[in-house]
């Protein structure tokens, strides 16, 4: 008996070739609105999901659907009351892209140390004195905050460690108990990774609690000679606040790969701003990290569909 699944957005080959292998039928659609997706879940037994949205319609028309599996971390985009309320199982794949932005994080704040992408421009403009006139900074033996000590925050702070000789400080937002490595210390006062570190970067989920979590306030206790780092989500940070302490000097710099409103658009003040260093929230979109996903994706649903225990679920 084959299975039928649903790609809405196209993968990369080793989760296609997965689930052939696997006995599934695919199908890919060349548009992925919620219409598109409704007009042909009808007759699939699961669903490969990336950033398309999946309200409860995608439900109430999947008549045979048993699973969906989304193609990275969050899962935001799925709407977990209609799933539980339609019995359909819900997985992810909380693993495949924690290293690559873990090393985007690294080369955010090795390129805000060295100035990188301003040196780049003034040099193709041929201002080759700025070399005299223009510092930058080695990182080694500079203390590095972590906000978010989950699995990215960690392989960050280990990679910093371990590779650049840097002072790890952090701040968990979720206590768990667990015990810490000796290269690193915690702070129970989040205030104080502002206070005493010369990066913050920040390594927590979007809810509630996380929303503007970095505000004025924190921003001002940083050091003006501090940057910013953000490749978790755009609203942990408070982007007006962000914008008013880099116009006023009051920190160094930002590296950013997530902003407040995406796709980010082109008058964002964010980009004109000398001391900021930004990339299209794409720390996780490594070639490897794709194909991690994808696979682990197909894996999730071969699991539901052959009645095994499911590795990574969500409800």
């Amino acid at each position: 008996m084959n299975f039928k699944v649903l790609i809405p957005q196209d993968i990369t080959e080793p989760g296609k070739n997965y689930l052939t292998r696997h006995g599934c039928d695919i199908e890919i659609l060349e548009e992925y609105s919620v219409e598109s997706i409704c007009n042909h879940v009808s007759d699939c037994d699961a669903i490969l999901a990336r950033t398309a949205s999946y309200p409860k319609e995608v439900f109430e028309h999947g008549k045979k659907l048993k699973v969906i599996a989304r193609h990275g971390v969050g899962y935001d985009n799925i709407d977990l009351e209609a799933a539980n309320a339609h019995h359909v199982k819900v997985c992810y794949t909380p693993l495949s892209n924690s290293n690559s932005v873990a090393e985007h994080t690294i080369a955010l704040i090795l390129a805000c140390a060295k100035n990188l992408v301003f040196m780049d421009q003034k040099t193709r403009n041929g201002e080759w004195n700025l070399r005299n006139e223009v510092p930058s900074g080695d990182i080694t033996g500079k203390t590095l905050g972590i906000i978010g000590y989950g699995r990215i925050g960690k392989l960050v702070a280990r990679k910093a460690a371990f590779g650049f000789d840097m002072k790890i400080i952090i701040y968990r937002t979720h206590k768990q108990g667990e015990e810490l490595p000796d290269y690193v210390t915690e702070c129970n006062c989040i205030d104080d990774v502002f206070l005493k570190a010369d990066y913050v970067s920040i390594h927590t989920s979007l809810n509630e609690n996380t929303k503007s979590l970095v505000n004025s306030e924190r921003l001002y206790h940083m050091k003006n000679t501090a940057f910013l780092i953000n490749t978790s989500r755009g609203a942990v940070v408070d982007e007006e606040a962000l914008v008013n302490t880099l116009k006023e000097k009051k920190i160094a710099g930002a590296g950013l790969d997530v902003f407040m409103n995406e796709p980010a658009p082109k008058e964002n003040p964010l980009f004109l701003l000398d001391n900021v260093i930004v990339s299209p929230h794409n720390a996780a979109l490594t070639k490897e990290s794709m194909d991690r996903m994808g696979l682990d994706a197909a894996k999730g649903i071969v699991e539901v569909l052959y009645n095994r225990p499911v590795t990574w679920a969500v409800n």
